[in-house]
């Protein structure tokens, strides 16, 4: 249950009795079907500028968006968004990448969003604050039960490898 660790008690609760009654997988298939289409890079590119253009048009420019099989649950990333900074001439440019878990590959459709709207937050806001889950919700409404949601799928997931 470290996935869920942050949450209350009777949240816990709740989905160790969906585990103790071997339920939880057949939950979140209800609540989740599919899977969405975004399998390579270059789509899931698209898919993140989309994105982008409708909800944060002002945020700086991404350079570089893919599915990177190197960030995993061991690293407590599942995605990363980062400015790689390079002296071009006599002038520092900065470039900004956000890297999926490649996990997300398979993933539905609202989690890969979730995923998504986190990393383009923190275009605008660094920090995990009040501010930064406001334009998360803004993005994606129901952010936060989608986030609970997914932290069930990486305990179901983790528990059925």
């Amino acid at each position: 249950m470290k996935y869920l660790q942050g949450y209350p008690v009777a949240l816990q609760q709740q989905v160790r009795q969906l585990i103790a009654d071997d339920r939880l997988g057949d939950y979140l298939a209800q609540r989740y079907p599919g899977r969405h289409e975004v399998q390579s890079d270059k789509a899931l590119y698209g898919y993140v500028m989309a994105l982008k253009q409708e909800h944060l048009k002002n945020a700086p420019a991404i350079d570089k968006v893919l599915y990177d099989n190197r960030l995993d649950l061991t690293h407590r990333a599942l995605g990363l968004h980062t400015a790689v900074s390079r002296v071009q001439g006599g002038k520092l440019k900065a470039k900004k990448e956000i890297r999926v878990a490649s996990l997300f590959r398979d993933a539905a459709p609202a989690f890969l969003q979730m995923i998504v709207v986190h990393e383009l937050a923190h275009l605008k806001e660094s920090e995990h604050n009040k501010a930064f889950y406001k334009l998360c919700d803004h993005m994606l409404p129901g952010y936060a039960q989608i986030e609970f949601d997914l932290r069930m799928y990486l305990t179901w997931r983790e528990m059925s490898s």
